[in-house]
C-alpha cells in the first residue's frame, strides 16, 4: 500500500514538472518525492553541481532578444515532515496557477505596448487616401476582421514552434572552436583550401589600393541606389499620370482644386500687370536664372522642364526678354501661354517647333524699334508628370561687349533688367557658369555677388562639366570652382551638370543618359571632388524646388500683410478724394464711356429731316456760290441778248454738273455728318458730364471718321438728279418767283458787301475813319485810291463797259496817274479794275432784281411785248431748286445708309480700343483712374494671396 501511494505521487510530480510553462530542461530529481527518488532514480546526482536551466519567453507580436541562461541554485534535502506531502502538493498547484495567470497578464500588456509603439511609428497616410481606390476602404464592411483575429493561434501554440536557441548557440560555439587559430579544424581547412596562399598575398595589398577599391564600391553603390530611386520615381510618375487622367475623365467624382503653383503663378502674373517695370516692392519669391551669354542657361531650364521649348542659335542672342516659366504637375506634358488657350503637346516635334517659333515671335514683338532686348515678360506654363513645382524666370544673357547689330545701350539694359529681378530679397538666384571657359572671364559672378554678397539665396550651377574635365589640365580647378574658392561669390549650394554634347537636335532623354554615363565614369566623383547629390540636373531641380517652396512659406504671409496695408491706404485715399463716386477701374470706365458713345451715335438717327436739309442746302451753297457767280453768272451777263445768256448758262451748268457739282455735294454731306457727330460727342450734358471721357471720345470720333468712306455709287445717282433739276426752267407760281428773287437779292448783297470790304482794304480808310479814329493810309493805299478814282470815272462815262480793260485803256489810266505824279504798275490797274467793276456789276444786278419783282406776269408771257428781261432770276431759281433737290437726296443717303455705317464703324473702333490696353491707358488718364486701378489690383492680389496661403496650410 505504501509503495503504490509513493508511485502515484512520483507520477504527479513528473507531470507537473513537464507542464511548467517556459521550462526547456527536465525537472531536477531533488524536486521529486523521496520515495520517487529512491525507487525510480538510482543514480542520484551530486548536489555540488547544480543543474543549468534556460528560460525563454516568446510572444506572437515581437521577438525579444535572447536572454542569457541563469543558473538556478537548487537545494537538495529531505522534507522534515513527510506526513504533510498533500499540503505541499496543494501549494505547488496554487503556485502554478499564479504563474500561468501572471504570464498571461504580462504577455497581454507587452503585446499592447508593442502594438502602440508600431502604431506611433507609422506615418499619417490620411493625406494620401485619394491614391487608394475607393473599394479598399469598404472592405471592413464586408470582412469581419475580429473573427479572423480569433481564428489565429494563441501565444502558447506559437511558442512551441520556436526552436531552442540555446542548443543553436552551443553549436555555434563548437564550430567557432573548430575554426579557432591553432585548432585542428583550422589546420585541416587551410590544408584543403588551394587559395590560402593567394589570401596571404591579398593581405599584402597596399592601403591606397584598398581605399580606391572601397571608394569605387561606394560610388557603384550610390549609382545603384540612384538608378533604383529614378526607377521608382518613374513608376510613381506613371502611376500619378494614370490617377490624374482618371480624374480628368471624371472616374473619381471629386472636384479638383487648382494646384498651389498655378495659384502662385496667377499672383505673379497680376503683379507683372500691376507694375510692368517690376517694382522692387514685390518681394514674392521667384527663381531667377542668370548667366553669361551662351553659358547654358536655357539648356538647364529645358532640362528642368524636360522639353526643348526655347529657340536656339549658335552664338547668337536668343533670349531677348524675360520668360517666366511656371512648372506644375499634370497628366500630359503640355505648354500654353498666359494669354492664349492653345496647348502645345511637348511630346510631338511639330508642336515643339511651333512653340519655339511662337516664343521667338513674341520676343521680337516685345522689343521696341532701335532696341535689342525688352523688359516685357513672356508668361509660359509647362505641365507634365514628374515636374517639380516652381516659377523660374529666364533672363537675357549678360554680355561684356556690344557687338555690331546691337543697340548701344544693350549691355546696360541687360544689367538693369537682371538687377531689377535680383534685388528682390526673396528671389532665388540660379547662377549659371560655363565650366568650359576660364572662370576669370565670367561677368555674372560679380553681378550676383553684388546682389547677394552672403550667398543666402544663390545656387551656383557649373555647366558643360564634360568639356571642362577634358580641357582643364588640373581637375582641382573644377573643385575650386564648385566650392566657390576661385572667386569670392558665396552660395547655398553648388551643382555640376551636363547639358548635352552641343547638338541642338538631342532629345532630353538622350541628354539624361549621357549625363548619367559621364558622371558614372567621371574622376570627379571617383576622387570625391564632387558628391553624388551635387551632380545631374535631376538633383539640381529637386534642390531648387525645395529652396523655392521654403522661401515661399517663409515670406508669403509677410507679403500678404504688406498688400493688406496698401489696400487700406488706397481705400482711405479714395474715400477722402472721391466720396460720392463709385470705384471704377480703367476697364469699367471704358465700358461706361462706350455706352455713352453708342447712345450719342444713335442720336444721329433722331435728327429731323428738315434740320438735315437746311444744313445741307446752306453749306452746299456756301461751297459753290463763288463758282456760280464768277464762272457762270458774270460771263453770261456780259452777253447782249437773252438767247446768248441762256445758251452760255446751259453750257456752263452742264460742264459744272458733269465734273464738280456731285463731288462737292458728297463732300458737303460728309462734312455735315462729321459736324453733327462731333456736336453730339462733345456736347456737355450738365452735371452728368464726366470730362474723364473727353480724350477717349475725341479719339473714337477721329478714328471712326478716318475709317468711314462714302458710298462710291452715290455720286453717279446724284449727278443724274442734279442734271435734271438744272434743266428745268419752268417757274410754276408767283411764290416760287418771289423766292428766287429773294435768293438772288441775298446772294448779290452778300457778294457786294464782300467786294466793298475788299476795296476798303485796298484803298485804306475813308475820310470819316481817318477823322474819327486817327488812322491814315499807306503809300500803296494812296496809289490804289488814286487808281480807283480814275477807274470809277471811266465806268461813269460808259455804264455798259465790258468786264475787262483793253490795253489802250490801261495805258490811258496809267498816263493820267503819272500826270498827277503817281507811278502805277499795269497789273495794279487791272487788279483794281476787277474789284471796281465787280461792285458796279453787283449794284446794277441788284437794281435789275428790284425791277423783276413784278415781272412774273411777263415771264409767263415769255417777256413778249416787254423790254424787261429776267433771265438771271430764272438762273437763280434753277440753282435754288437744284440745291433743294440735292439736299433732299443727300439727307436720304445720310439717314438710310451713312449714319448706320458710321455707327458700325464706331462699334468696331470701340472693340479695337477695348482689346488695346496701351490705348486705354493713354486715353483714360488721371489720378482718379490710376487710384481705382491700383485699388482693384491690390484687392485682387490680396485675395489671391490669402487663397494661396489657405491652400498652403491645408497642404501642410
Amino acid at each position: 500500500m505504501w509503495r503504490a501511494r509513493a508511485a502515484a505521487v512520483c507520477v504527479v510530480c513528473q507531470r507537473l514538472a513537464n507542464n511548467s510553462y517556459g521550462l526547456k530542461a527536465k525537472p531536477p530529481l531533488q524536486k521529486l518525492h523521496l520515495v520517487s527518488r529512491s525507487i525510480h532514480h538510482p543514480h542520484y546526482p551530486n548536489p555540488k553541481f547544480p543543474l543549468r536551466i534556460s528560460l525563454q519567453h516568446f510572444s506572437s507580436l515581437n521577438h525579444l532578444p535572447l536572454r542569457k541562461a541563469k543558473f538556478l541554485s537548487l537545494k537538495y534535502g529531505y522534507p522534515p515532515h513527510r506526513n504533510f506531502w498533500l499540503a505541499r502538493l496543494t501549494s505547488r498547484l496554487l503556485k502554478l496557477r499564479y504563474l500561468i495567470l501572471g504570464s498571461a497578464v504580462g504577455g497581454g500588456y507587452t503585446a499592447k505596448k508593442t502594438y502602440d509603439q508600431w502604431k506611433e511609428m507609422l506615418p499619417d497616410l490620411s493625406d494620401y487616401k485619394w491614391i487608394i481606390p475607393d473599394f479598399i476602404w469598404e472592405l471592413d464592411e464586408h470582412i469581419d476582421f475580429e473573427k479572423l483575429f480569433k481564428a489565429l493561434p494563441d501565444a502558447e501554440d506559437l511558442a512551441k514552434l520556436v526552436p531552442d536557441f540555446d542548443k543553436i548557440g552551443e553549436s555555434f560555439i563548437s564550430l567557432k572552436g573548430f575554426f579557432s587559430p591553432g585548432s585542428q579544424g583550422e589546420t585541416a581547412f587551410r590544408a584543403t583550401d588551394p587559395g590560402y596562399e593567394n589570401d596571404k598575398q591579398y593581405k599584402k595589398v597596399s592601403d591606397k589600393e584598398k581605399i580606391d577599391q572601397l571608394q569605387e564600391e561606394l560610388l557603384h553603390t550610390q549609382l545603384k541606389y540612384q538608378r533604383i530611386l529614378e526607377r521608382l520615381e518613374k513608376e510613381n510618375k506613371e502611376l500619378r499620370k494614370l490617377v490624374l487622367q482618371k480624374d480628368d475623365k471624371g472616374i473619381h467624382q471629386r472636384k479638383l482644386k487648382k494646384s498651389l503653383i498655378d495659384m502662385y503663378s496667377e499672383v505673379l502674373d497680376i503683379l507683372s500687370d500691376y507694375d510692368a517695370s517690376y517694382n522692387t516692392q514685390d518681394h514674392l519669391p521667384r527663381v531667377v536664372v542668370v548667366g553669361d551669354q551662351s553659358a547654358g542657361k536655357t539648356s538647364v531650364l529645358e532640362m528642368i522642364a524636360q522639353a526643348r521649348i526655347f529657340p536656339r542659335g549658335s552664338g547668337e542672342m536668343m533670349t531677348r526678354s524675360p520668360v517666366k516659366v511656371t512648372l506644375s504637375e499634370g497628366p500630359h506634358h503640355v505648354a500654353l501661354f498666359k494669354d492664349s488657350s492653345r496647348e502645345f503637346d511637348l511630346t510631338k516635334e511639330e508642336d515643339l517647333a511651333a512653340l519655339r517659333h511662337e516664343i521667338e515671335i513674341r520676343m521680337r514683338k516685345s522689343v521696341k524699334e532701335g532696341c535689342t532686348v525688352s523688359a516685357e515678360t513672356i508668361s509660359l506654363n509647362v505641365k507634365g508628370p514628374g515636374l517639380q513645382r516652381m516659377v523660374l524666370v529666364d533672363l537675357p544673357g549678360v554680355i561684356s561687349t556690344v557687338t555690331s547689330g546691337m543697340a548701344p545701350d544693350t549691355k546696360d539694359t541687360i544689367f538693369s533688367i537682371s538687377k531689377a529681378y535680383m534685388q528682390n530679397p526673396n528671389a532665388i538666384i540660379l547662377c549659371i557658369q560655363d565650366g568650359s571657359v576660364d572662370a576669370e572671364r565670367s561677368i555674372v559672378t560679380d553681378l550676383v555677388s553684388q546682389m547677394d554678397p552672403h550667398g543666402k539665396r544663390t545656387i551656383f550651377v557649373l555647366t558643360k562639366v564634360d568639356l571642362a574635365e577634358k580641357n582643364v589640365a588640373s581637375p582641382n580647378r573644377i573643385q575650386q570652382i564648385i566650392e566657390g574658392k576661385l572667386f569670392p561669390m558665396k552660395a547655398l549650394g553648388y551643382f555640376a551638370v551636363v547639358t548635352g554634347k552641343g547638338n541642338s537636335s538631342e532629345s532630353i532623354e538622350s541628354i539624361k543618359d549621357y549625363e548619367e554615363e559621364f558622371f558614372q565614369n567621371s574622376k570627379l566623383l571617383k576622387t570625391c571632388m564632387l558628391k553624388a547629390h551635387q551632380v545631374t540636373t535631376r538633383n539640381l531641380s529637386l534642390a531648387v524646388s525645395d529652396c523655392f517652396w521654403k522661401m515661399v512659406r517663409e515670406s508669403v504671409e509677410q507679403q500678404a500683410d504688406a498688400f493688406k496695408a496698401t489696400r487700406f491706404n488706397l481705400e482711405t485715399e479714395w474715400k477722402n478724394n472721391y466720396p460720392r463716386l463709385r470705384e471704377l477701374d480703367r476697364n469699367e470706365l471704358f465700358e461706361k464711356a462706350k455706352n455713352e458713345i453708342l447712345d450719342e451715335v444713335i442720336s444721329l438717327s433722331q435728327v429731323t429731316p428738315k434740320h438735315w436739309e437746311e444744313i445741307l442746302q446752306k453749306t452746299l451753297w456756301e461751297r459753290v456760290s463763288t463758282h456760280v457767280i464768277e464762272n457762270i453768272y458774270l460771263p453770261a451777263a456780259q452777253t447782249t441778248n437773252s438767247g446768248t445768256f441762256n445758251t452760255t448758262v446751259d453750257i456752263k451748268l452742264k460742264q459744272w454738273t458733269d465734273k464738280q457739282l456731285p463731288n462737292k455735294a458728297v463732300e458737303v454731306a460728309w462734312e455735315t455728318l462729321q459736324e453733327e457727330f462731333s456736336r453730339f460727342m462733345t456736347e456737355k450734358k450738365g452735371k452728368e458730364h464726366d470730362d474723364i471721357f473727353d480724350k477717349l471720345k475725341q479719339a473714337v470720333k477721329e478714328e471712326s471718321i478716318k475709317r468711314h468712306k462714302w458710298n462710291e455709287r452715290a455720286e453717279d445717282s446724284l449727278r443724274v438728279i442734279q442734271h435734271n433739276a438744272l434743266e428745268d426752267r419752268s417757274i410754276s407760281d408767283k411764290q416760287q418767283w418771289d423766292a428766287a428773287i429773294h435768293f438772288m437779292e441775298e446772294t448779290l448783297q452778300s457778294r457786294l458787301k464782300d467786294t466793298e470790304s475788299v476795296i476798303e482794304d485796298m484803298v485804306g480808310p475813308d475820310w470819316k475813319k481817318r477823322w474819327f479814329y486817327w488812322v491814315g493810309r499807306t503809300k500803296e493805299q494812296n496809289i490804289r485810291n488814286e487808281t480807283k478814282n480814275e477807274l470809277e470815272k471811266m465806268i461813269k462815262c460808259n455804264a455798259d463797259h465790258a468786264a475787262y480793260l483793253a490795253n489802250d485803256e490801261v495805258t490811258t489810266v496809267r498816263k493820267n496817274l503819272e500826270a498827277k505824279g503817281v507811278t502805277v504798275d499795269p497789273c495794279l490797274i487791272k487788279d483794281t479794275w476787277h474789284q471796281v467793276y465787280r461792285r458796279h456789276f453787283l449794284k446794277t444786278a441788284l437794281s435789275h432784281c428790284n425791277l423783276c419783282r413784278r415781272g412774273f406776269y411777263y415771264y409767263q408771257r415769255h417777256f413778249v411785248d416787254s423790254e424787261l428781261e429776267c433771265n438771271d432770276v430764272v438762273l437763280f431759281w434753277r440753282i435754288q431748286r437744284m440745291l433743294a433737290i440735292t439736299a433732299n437726296t443727300l439727307r436720304q443717303q445720310l439717314t438710310n445708309t451713312e449714319v448706320r455705317r458710321l455707327e458700325k464703324n464706331v462699334k468696331e473702333v470701340l472693340e479695337d480700343f477695348a482689346e488695346d490696353t496701351d490705348k486705354k491707358v493713354k486715353l483714360l488718364t488721371g489720378k482718379r483712374v490710376q487710384l481705382a486701378e491700383d485699388l482693384k489690383k491690390v484687392r485682387e492680389i490680396q485675395e489671391k494671396l490669402e487663397a494661396f496661403i489657405e491652400a498652403l496650410h491645408q497642404e501642410k
